[in-house]
């Protein structure tokens, strides 16, 4: 194994959210029929928003002494993209699942989580992987939500394109975090983020996203096993794990994902790991590196 990746501690756990859809709202009757569970259908009730959850996250996180990134989502409308995409299901689904992060609500959450040491970052649309305008505008709207530069982000759905880490670089980010899989989970990339242009631009490959873990509201030890499994890992390989939890499952209808996701930074903390949103390693790991061994190139293993 090459140098520490962290000398003064055993690994790095980044911890990540991506904000697809802070409102339940139009999913509430599409689990209610799911589920066969009526009690779904109280999310349309006023006032009523099951997974606004910013509070729980920065109350969770803020008593294990860790941040955490949160990746914004600026989805395009519908009637933006070409006729042809106007009879996809998918495509109508992001429309009604669209939120706008000039929300008054949204802005003040935002700002609250900024100015306490959270990460904001880029949630890029599901088709701007492969357009470099779109990711561009995304994150000219989301700086001039915050009224500074953003770091770097996660594409929605983790639909990399082939040129999707040119045109990051391009608009000014520093790192992406897309490389993974949303039913698989491990170090399948490597322990080490990877450099794909040789430089300070860093890929953190997605180590285990929520959704692909065993339900942990059915099967609590079981989906907590597999996380620790990841973290002796980590622990034993000097790794750099990177974990995505949504916002939502922190909701009380995802209890068991709330109780795991403390379980798992508690325990990368026991572990001696570094814990903290992306942004903040990625300055570390620049500012420490001395020589290449220190960071992967993008074809090692």
């Amino acid at each position: 194994m090459s140098a520490d990746i962290l000398p003064d501690h055993e690994f790095a756990l980044c911890l990540t959210h991506d904000v697809d859809r802070p409102y339940k709202g139009l999913q509430a009757p599409y689990y209610a029929l799911a589920d066969r569970d009526p009690s779904h259908l109280a999310a349309l009730a006023p006032g009523n928003n099951p997974w606004w959850q910013f509070e729980t996250v920065k109350t969770l996180e803020d008593d294990l002494g860790v941040r955490s990134a949160f990746y914004v989502l600026q989805e395009e409308s519908i009637l933006a993209k070409s006729p042809g995409k106007w009879l996809r299901p998918r495509y109508w689904i992001e429309h009604f699942g669209r939120y706008d992060i000039f929300d008054a609500d949204l802005l003040e959450v935002l700002h609250d989580l900024d100015d306490g040491g959270w990460e904001i970052g880029l949630h890029g649309s599901y088709d701007s992987g492969d357009d470099r305008q779109a990711l561009c505008e995304q994150k000219i709207a989301l700086e001039a939500a915050l009224g500074h530069e953003v770091r770097g982000g996660r594409q929605h759905h983790l639909r990399l394109g082939d040129e999707t880490w040119e045109h990051y670089d391009a608009v000014g980010l520093d790192y992406d975090t897309s490389l993974g899989s949303s039913s698989e989970y491990g170090f399948q990339y490597g322990y080490r983020p990877k450099r794909p242009f040789d430089d300070d631009f860093l890929v953190f490959p997605l180590t285990v996203m929520d959704i692909a873990l065993p339900d942990p509201d059915a099967e609590f030890e079981a989906a907590w096993r597999e996380c620790e499994r990841l973290l002796d890992e980590a622990a034993a390989n000097d790794a750099v794990m990177t974990a995505l939890w949504h916002p939502r499952m922190f909701a009380d209808e995802f209890s068991g994902h709330r109780r795991l996701y403390r379980r798992l930074v508690e325990g990368a903390l026991d572990r001696g790991a570094w814990v903290g949103p992306p942004a903040d390693l990625h300055d570390r790991l620049v500012e420490t590196r001395h020589e290449p061994a220190g960071v992967a190139s993008v074809n090692d293993r």
